[in-house]
């Protein structure tokens, strides 16, 4: 069975009690739930994962790129947390690893401080979703699943 990355940076495993009037009280915990059931939906796994540490989101995304080309993966939904506006690394691995990606940010960056304006992921991500709160992750999955032709959007 085929299978899709969920990967979450630093501080999302704080979710539903980090700054609630910004990101929700839904839990990482409920945010996976969400995710492996609209991936059984289109016959996929999930591979859900959260991490402080940008190395450790780095060896997720090489990994990932391997097995999108042995054919087993779609790809990862990756919401990259403050990484996003910090880390060429992360870019380079989406980049090296040549994996599909949909960035997803909980709140609208745009809509907040200046500096969250900015991505380095942006550049390297087949789509973006920001601001639709935990729905994008669900709305990810179903962008990879349609672009990889698993799934029609309506």
């Amino acid at each position: 069975m085929k299978k899709i990355m969920v990967l979450n940076g630093p501080n999302l495993n704080l979710l539903g009690t980090r700054e609630p009037a910004q990101y929700g009280y839904e839990t990482l915990a409920d945010v996976e739930v969400m995710c492996r059931s609209m991936a059984a939906q289109y016959g996929l796994e999930v591979d859900f994962r959260q991490s402080n540490h940008e190395g450790d989101l780095i060896d997720a995304i090489h990994q990932s790129g391997k097995e999108v080309a042995a054919g087993e993966s779609l790809g990862v939904v990756f919401n990259p947390g403050a990484y996003t506006h910090t880390s060429i690394a992360l870019h380079d691995a989406i980049k090296g690893a040549d994996v599909p990606v949909i960035e997803v940010h909980i709140s609208n960056v745009h809509a907040r401080e200046a500096f969250r304006h900015h991505s380095y992921i942006s550049p390297v991500a087949s789509g973006i979703l920001v601001g639709l709160g935990v729905q994008g992750y669900v709305l990810g999955i179903q962008a990879l699943a349609h672009k990889r032709g698993l799934a029609k959007l309506d």
